[in-house]
C-alpha cells in the first residue's frame, strides 16, 4: 500500500511539472512569426481554363497593372494576339510588352493585358464546326478573365490587339462581337484580298487558308467559300445589315515593306473609307518584324486608353514647328523671262561662303488663297531646319507657286534659269521635285518627262485620278497622305503600280486632314527620304 503511495505521488508529480512546464514555456517564449506575404508578380505565365467548346486546357498569360495590388479597383482589358505559328508567349517574350506599356504610363490608363494562347487559328471557328476557337474566346475565356480578375466586364472597357495572324483577330473579334469588344487594334493585319487568295500556291493555301475557311484542294473562284466571304472584311462589310460595327474603335497599322500584307492593308483602309467607317490608319516606313510594332505601340496604346475611357481620338497630329524664319536675304524672287512666271528662290545657310555646289529641291506650291505669303515662309522654313539639324543637306530650293500655264516645257526653263544663275549640282542624283494638293497632280503627270533631271518626286495629299500608275524605275516615288484625305482610292492604285511596276518608292499614310499643317508634317516625316535622295 505505501509503495503504491510513492509511485502515485511521483506520477502526480510528474504530471503536474509537465503541466506547469509547458504553461511556462508558452508564457515566456515568442510567437512563430507571420509569414512573409508573397511578392506581387505582374506577369502571370502558365495560367490555364479549361474549355468544353475545345475540350483541353487553354493556356493564357496576364499582365496585370502596378496599381492593381494595393488597390480595389476594377480595370479595362486588352486581348494581346499573336501571329501565325507561335503562342502566348510572343507578346511577352518578344514583345517585351511590360516594357512598353510601363514605359508608356504616362499616355495610357492603366490596364489589364491578357495573352491566348490562338495557334493557328486565325482567331475564329473552323468552317466544318470541328474547331470553335472563336466561341471559346468569346463565351469561355472573357467570362474566366473577367471572374478571375479586377476587370470592369463590359464591352466598352475591352480592346483586342494583334500583330500579323493576331492583327487579323484583332479585327474579326469586334467586328464579329459588338457587344463583347468595342476596339480592336489591327497590327501589320495578315489577311488576303480575293486576288491574292485566288494567287495563293496550292500548298499554302491548304495548308494556311483551306483547313480554316475551307475550299481545300481548289483553285479559283471555288476558293471563295461563302464562309471566307462571311470572315472577309471585303465582302461582309459591304453587305452587312448589321452596323453595329460601325461604332467600334478601329485603328490599323502596317509597314510599307511588307510583301504583301501593306497591299492587304491599304485595301482595308480604302474600304473603311468608301463605307464612311470610323478609323484611324497608318502606314510607316517597316516590315514585318518586333521593332516595327514596337515603333507602333505609343500610339497604338494611347488610343486604347482614350477608347476605353470613351473619349474622342485627336483628329490631327500635334503641329511640328517649321522653326525661324528664313532671312529675307536668302529669299529671292524670280521671273521666268517672257512668261508671267514667278518662282523664289531660297538660298542655304552656308551658300555666300565658298564655290560648293548644291542639291536642288523643286517644290511646286498649292497654296491657300490669303494663306500664300505664310505658307511659303513655312515651307522654307521648315527645310532650313532640317537643314540646320543636318535631316537633309544644304540644298537650294525653289518654290513654283501652282499657277496658270505650268507645263513641262516652263518648269524645264526655271530649272534651266537656276542652274545658269546659282550654285547648283548638274547631278540628277542630287534633285528631287515636290508638289502637293493639284500642284501634287501636275508633278505626278509631268515626272516622267523629267527623269534626266530628277532621281525623285514626293506627293503629298495630290489630287491624282483614280487610275494613278507609274513605271518609270528611275524616278523614285514618295507618297505621302493623310488618312482623311480624299485621295485614298488614287493613291492606292498608284501604290500597287509602283508595286506591279517595281518602281522604287515609299508610302506614307498619317493622321490627320488635309491642311497646310498636315502638309509640313508630312515633309518633315520624308526628311529621310530627300536625304536618301539628295546626296
Amino acid at each position: 500500500m505505501k509503495q503504491r503511495f510513492i509511485i502515485g505521488f511521483i506520477w502526480l508529480f510528474g504530471f503536474l511539472s509537465l503541466v506547469l512546464g509547458v504553461a511556462g514555456c508558452g508564457k515566456d517564449s515568442p510567437l512563430p512569426p507571420d509569414p512573409e506575404p508573397e511578392p506581387f508578380v505582374r506577369l502571370l505565365e502558365n495560367q490555364s481554363v479549361e474549355s468544353r467548346f475545345l475540350n483541353r486546357d487553354m493556356h493564357y498569360a496576364v499582365l496585370l497593372p502596378k496599381e492593381y495590388v494595393d488597390s480595389t479597383k476594377r480595370f479595362p482589358v486588352v486581348y494581346l494576339l499573336h501571329g501565325y505559328g507561335e503562342s502566348e508567349t510572343g507578346w511577352y517574350k518578344g514583345g517585351n510588352i511590360q516594357f512598353y506599356v510601363d514605359q508608356n504610363e504616362a499616355t495610357t490608363v492603366p490596364m489589364i493585358y491578357v495573352m491566348p494562347q490562338g495557334f493557328n487559328t486565325y482567331y475564329v471557328n473552323k468552317y466544318n464546326g470541328n474547331y470553335r476557337y472563336m466561341d471559346y474566346f468569346v463565351d469561355e475565356l472573357v467570362p474566366a478573365i473577367d471572374s478571375l480578375f479586377r476587370t470592369i466586364p463590359d464591352a466598352q472597357s475591352r480592346a483586342v490587339m494583334g500583330y500579323s495572324m493576331g492583327g487579323y483577330g484583332a479585327m474579326i473579334l469586334p467586328m464579329k462581337n459588338p457587344t463583347v469588344f468595342k476596339t480592336g487594334v489591327v497590327l501589320s493585319m495578315s489577311f488576303r484580298t480575293d486576288e491574292q487568295y485566288l494567287a495563293e500556291p496550292q500548298y499554302v493555301f491548304d495548308g494556311q487558308w483551306g483547313t480554316i475557311f475551307g475550299g481545300t484542294g481548289t483553285s479559283g473562284t471555288a476558293r471563295l467559300t461563302d464562309y471566307f466571304k462571311d470572315y472577309s472584311p471585303f465582302h461582309f462589310l459591304g453587305t452587312a445589315s448589321d452596323s453595329s460595327f460601325e461604332d467600334l474603335n478601329l485603328f490599323i497599322d502596317c509597314g510599307d515593306d511588307e510583301e504583301t500584307l501593306s497591299v492587304t492593308n491599304d485595301a482595308f483602309h480604302d474600304t473603311l473609307r468608301s463605307l464612311n467607317i470610323e478609323h484611324e490608319y497608318r502606314m510607316r516606313n517597316g516590315a514585318h518584324t518586333w521593332s516595327y510594332w514596337h515603333s507602333a505601340l505609343p500610339e497604338a496604346l494611347k488610343y486604347i486608353s482614350l477608347a476605353v475611357q470613351q473619349l474622342p481620338y485627336p483628329p490631327d497630329p500635334d503641329p511640328v514647328d517649321p522653326g525661324l524664319p528664313v532671312p529675307a536675304e536668302r529669299l529671292i524672287s524670280e521671273e521666268l523671262a517672257e512668261t508671267g512666271i514667278t518662282f523664289t528662290v531660297a538660298l542655304p545657310s552656308t551658300y555666300p561662303a565658298g564655290s560648293a555646289l548644291f542639291p536642288l529641291i523643286i517644290f511646286v506650291h498649292d497654296r491657300t488663297s490669303g494663306a500664300e505669303n505664310e505658307e511659303s515662309q513655312n515651307l522654307f522654313s521648315l527645310l532650313n531646319s532640317n537643314m540646320v539639324s543636318s535631316k537633309i543637306p544644304e540644298s537650294l530650293v525653289v518654290e513654283i507657286p501652282l499657277q496658270e500655264n505650268l507645263t513641262h516645257e516652263i518648269i524645264q526653263q526655271i530649272i534651266t534659269q537656276v542652274k545658269e544663275n546659282y550654285r547648283t549640282t548638274s547631278d540628277r542624283n542630287q534633285v528631287v521635285m515636290a508638289g502637293n494638293k493639284q500642284a501634287g497632280a501636275l508633278v505626278w503627270e509631268l515626272a516622267p518627262g523629267f527623269s534626266g533631271d530628277i532621281n525623285a518626286c514626293l506627293l503629298f495629299d495630290a489630287d491624282l485620278p483614280l487610275n494613278a500608275s507609274a513605271e518609270n524605275p528611275e524616278i523614285a516615288y514618295y507618297l505621302d497622305i493623310s488618312d482623311d484625305g480624299v485621295n485614298y482610292k488614287s493613291y492606292h492604285s498608284l501604290y500597287l503600280s509602283l508595286r506591279e511596276n517595281e518602281v522604287p518608292h515609299e508610302y506614307r499614310v498619317r493622321q490627320g486632314r488635309p491642311s497646310h499643317q498636315t502638309l509640313l508634317n508630312g515633309i518633315n516625316i520624308s526628311a529621310g527620304f530627300m536625304k536618301d535622295h539628295l546626296n
